[in-house]
């Protein structure tokens, strides 16, 4: 789905950058994407799509961590632990896919 959204957010680009329609069309895909944006259907989407990522990034943390152990350096397992603690007490302040809605 991401590449599929990737694709077409390029063909978009392209086609205003390639094209000599004018400003009229641009402001015309503006106005375009700008609603699909705040679709709520769009915008749930997104979020859920964000949830999923975090909980798949805990899951891999902990395969890595399980897998590398104490060869990490101090620096970056002090970082990650202050980073998992944030999450795990609900203090949370990351608004990556969140609608805040």
């Amino acid at each position: 789905m991401r590449y599929r959204l990737t694709f077409v957010a390029g063909l978009a680009l392209g086609y205003v950058l390639g094209t000599r329609a004018g400003r009229e069309r641009y402001e015309q895909l503006k106005k375009s994407a700008r609603r699909i944006a705040q679709n709520p259907a769009v915008r749930n989407t997104a979020e859920t799509a964000a949830q999923q990522g975090r909980v798949y990034a805990g899951k891999a943390f902990h395969t890595v961590s399980d897998r590398v152990g104490e060869r990490v350096p101090a620096s970056v397992a002090d970082r990650v632990r202050s980073l998992r603690e944030r999450t795990i007490n609900g203090t949370e302040e990351d608004d990556w896919g969140t609608s805040n809605t």
